[in-house]
């Protein structure tokens, strides 16, 4: 055979072998193809059913509740929008990644609050128990009376004065959207007789809210800083007010002021302040971390008096989440006003929350500009106050009926 025939016959096994390869590529893709589509297609497991049409109706429901609030927003922003057009969108959007946020923030505190409860094995708390099963609603404020296991008698003359027992209380809640609760944490001997005792008191009148923190006058900054933490956690309310268990209220009175507050973001309101900082020790509200203020004489910064002061959800949100970085000065008004400082936060002077008792609370009154709050300053709460608060109540209170007949 010559080279010339060779090559023939190689040239023709060439073209027969390319076509071949051409061909049995394609066969291989399509093959591919099919064995692909078969492998990744994942069939229902077994006794994994699909849900029923009442089963995705209880989920929506579910998710109706739960979502109830940012749909609402995501409608009232859409209508808004079409009735100004596109200039609305620049203006407002910012103000509307803000607000997403804080409720964002303010889910993640509660589950975490939730996560470290069941973590430490903490009791849940029957309000916690409560919250769970119906689902939030929003309330105007949450009340927490600062008190102390010693204070029995105190706490007897504010629910015979400006606290609403029983059905009452209750009737407060759900009507005006007002929680009022005794805060107390434990003693250092858990389960001991002073637990006991208020345990028995609150199966009596069911208005304490236990916190997971040991009772002593130098951990009221602590013990604040849990109150709202805890508070925020237990119910979603547009204000969050610490009051002492000395103090007259006048409930209704209080409600209207911190309505008027209630579009605002970041509201800090009480009796503003700005006292010396006391380094001699042995003194009454000595300051330790006095060198931290500057030189000897400095004041302290603006900051509400401790006795009566309210927060807005988002102030109360923050300490919640960053409860555990925030530092605890001695004196506990001192340490809220240190945890806002730094923050955009507005500072509301009101002076009816800071009233004298009679006859000064009792003047304002009978000129129609009745107080939010009465004490004595030389007490930093009425003196004697199981005595004298009846009489204060009396001479001062707004009466039941504004209670009963406000609209907030």
């Amino acid at each position: 055979m010559t080279w010339k025939s060779r090559g023939g016959e190689f040239s023709s096994r060439s073209f027969i072998s390319q076509k071949w390869t051409l061909f049995l590529c394609l066969g291989s893709f399509c093959a591919g193809m099919l064995f692909t589509n078969r492998i990744w297609s994942i069939p229902e497991q077994n006794g994994l059913a699909r849900p029923t049409a009442a089963e995705t109706g209880k989920m929506n429901v579910v998710s109706d509740g739960c979502n109830s609030r940012i749909l609402q927003e995501m409608e009232m922003r859409r209508e808004t929008r079409d009735m100004y057009g596109d200039d609305f969108k620049g203006h407002n959007s910012a103000q509307a990644l803000d607000k997403t946020i804080s409720n964002l923030e303010m889910d993640l505190a509660a589950a975490r609050a939730v996560q470290e409860s069941v973590r430490s094995g903490s009791p849940v708390s029957e309000d916690i128990r409560t919250t769970e099963s119906s689902g939030k609603r929003k309330y105007l404020m949450v009340v927490g009376i600062n008190t102390a296991f010693s204070s029995r008698k105190r706490r007897d003359s504010v629910r015979a004065t400006w606290l609403p027992q029983g059905d009452k209380r209750k009737k407060l809640e759900e009507e005006k959207g007002i929680v009022i609760r005794f805060v107390i944490g434990h003693s250092a001997t858990s389960g001991g007789i002073l637990d006991r005792a208020i345990e028995a008191e609150d199966r009596k009148h069911g208005d304490f809210l236990r916190l997971n923190h040991v009772e002593g006058y130098l951990e009221l900054s602590a013990k604040t800083k849990t109150y709202f933490a805890t508070a925020v956690n237990l119910w979603d309310a547009d204000f969050y007010v610490k009051v002492d268990d000395d103090v007259h209220v006048n409930i209704a009175t209080l409600g209207e002021t911190l309505v008027r507050h209630r579009s605002k973001q970041r509201i800090y309101i009480g009796c503003m302040k700005s006292g010396p900082v006391l380094a001699q020790k042995g003194v009454r509200y000595h300051e330790p971390e006095h060198w931290k203020f500057g030189e000897s004489g400095n004041k302290y910064f603006r900051h509400a008096t401790g006795q009566l002061y309210a927060i807005s959800n988002d102030l109360a949100t923050y300490i919640s989440i960053n409860q555990n970085v925030l530092h605890k000065y001695a004196n506990e008004d001192v340490s809220i006003g240190a945890w806002f400082i730094g923050l955009d936060v507005e500072h509301i002077d009101d002076r009816r929350l800071c009233c004298g008792t009679p006859p000064d609370c009792e003047w304002k009154a009978q000129a129609g500009n009745i107080c939010v709050a009465s004490f004595d300053w030389s007490c930093s709460g009425i003196c004697r106050s199981a005595e004298r608060i009846k009489e204060v109540h009396k001479r001062c209170g707004e009466g039941e009926n504004a209670l009963w007949s406000a609209s907030f």
